[in-house]
């Protein structure tokens, strides 16, 4: 078991008077590709009781027993399960669907191509015969939602206000690591997190980045617990009047290649000037694009797979027929 602390009363659980029992939860899944929807579930989960205590699956993710019996039975009919609302607009299955498909289409309203359209609608089924995902972003943006995950604290005296900028796409164990080196920065440090628009995402990054639009982006880093605030549509270039007006002591970026801003220049240049840029080594080797390239990679396997089973079913059957139509009484 790996033990989680944030604060003095820890990220896991909160104090409990004496005298009082305190009530653990138990929370399990499989986790994949962890987004803002398992993060608004852990946040649900912990405000159910006192200590959270969270179960990742083995590889083998079901909900069913070896016997077809629903692994949750026993404490549904003890009266102790609980469900967590789901998030709408975002799921696994939603987020490979877009890596899946060379495409802006889930970060625009542009028109998606016939191409595009044959291939979402043959990528999976639900039993409904709705697609689970069409490769567009169905998530709404409300300030409630913004509220459930910000802090709502602002920089206080003795702080150390340490700005950071990026795409933060598909935020993942790298960003944390990176995160975590930048909060260590200091004795009292104070992230903001500058999120750049999709649009400028796609400029530096091509392909069909980001995967998951700015609002999603926004709710995945105000899930960290090394960020106090986001910056949501940031310039790409630090300016001069960004540091001032949130006050920035330290501008930190890490070891990816930084790409010029639109006019050739380096976004970073004003930061540089004053003596306030640092580059941080996160320690982690895990990107964006590997994360995609690994989906990529899975899946064209899976699919070599099924042709394969295929081929030999054909194979089997097309020997069945020939074997029928023999003549009675005639062998080879």
């Amino acid at each position: 078991m790996i033990r989680n602390g944030h604060g003095e009363a820890g990220a896991a659980g909160r104090r409990v008077p004496a005298g009082q029992r305190a009530v653990r939860v138990w929370c399990d899944g499989c986790y994949d590709m962890v987004h803002y929807g398992h993060s608004n579930q852990l946040r649900q989960a912990r405000a159910m009781g006192d200590y959270l205590i969270v179960g990742v699956h083995t590889d083998d993710d079901i909900t069913l027993t070896v016997d077809g019996r629903d692994t949750y039975e026993e404490v549904k009919q003890a009266g102790r399960y609980r469900e967590c609302k789901r998030t709408q607009g975002v799921s696994t299955t939603d987020l490979v669907g877009r890596m899946l498909l060379v495409t802006k289409a889930h970060h625009s309203s542009q028109e998606m191509s016939s191409e595009y359209r044959e291939y979402a609608d043959s990528f999976g089924k639900c039993p409904g015969g709705q697609n689970p995902w069409t490769g567009v972003s169905q998530f709404l943006q409300t300030s409630q939602k913004i509220i459930q995950f910000a802090s709502g604290k602002e920089p206080q005296p003795g702080e150390t206000v340490i700005y950071v900028a990026g795409a933060f796409d598909l935020f993942h164990i790298g960003h944390v690591d990176f995160l975590e080196k930048v909060h260590k920065l200091a004795k009292r440090p104070y992230i903001i997190a500058g999120l750049h628009f999709d649009q400028e995402v796609n400029r530096y990054k091509g392909k069909n980045y980001p995967i998951m639009n700015l609002h999603e982006r926004t709710l995945s880093v105000l899930a960290c617990r090394y960020v106090s605030e986001v910056v949501i549509g940031a310039p790409y270039s630090v300016t001069a009047e960004l540091l001032s007006h949130f006050k920035v002591d330290l501008v930190c970026h890490g070891k990816t290649e930084i790409v010029p801003d639109r006019d050739g220049s380096d976004p970073y240049q004003e930061p540089k000037r004053r003596g306030i840029f640092r580059q941080i080594d996160s320690g982690s080797d895990l990107t964006t694009d590997l994360i995609v390239q690994r989906i990529i990679k899975n899946r064209l396997e899976y699919e070599a797979r099924n042709q394969k089973k295929e081929a030999k079913e054909l194979a089997f059957l097309e020997a069945m027929r020939q074997q029928e139509a023999q003549p009675a009484g005639e062998t080879n």
